[in-house]
């Protein structure tokens, strides 16, 4: 997959960027590398490989120190909700804002 010059532009037109010709340009040859190169990964035959919880795991046994989940701090809601100006079971009221 490559992107033409129209592409970028769109792209740049959806993000608000002004690119001058030069920019837009060196831009494309950015993201066309890059597009190069998920190719290439994709090319890679990993049928049967696991996947790594961590990439150093892929050289040494590592143990990752994960914490308790265990509740740390009492439960303070009401405490928080009393300058909202609506709650209902617990949650914030807000107004609608999309039709």
């Amino acid at each position: 997959m490559s992107l033409a010059p129209q592409d970028i532009a769109r792209l740049a037109n959806l993000a608000r960027l002004e690119l001058q010709p030069d920019e837009a340009q060196r831009l494309q040859g950015q993201i066309n590398g890059f597009f190069e190169l998920v190719e290439q990964m994709r090319a890679v035959n990993t049928q049967g490989i696991e996947p790594l919880a961590h990439p150093v795991a892929a050289i040494q046994d590592i143990a990752l120190r994960l914490r308790a989940d265990a509740v740390s701090e009492p439960n303070q809601r009401e405490a928080n909700q009393k300058s909202a100006p609506a709650v209902e079971n617990g949650l914030f009221l807000v107004p609608k804002v999309i039709e």
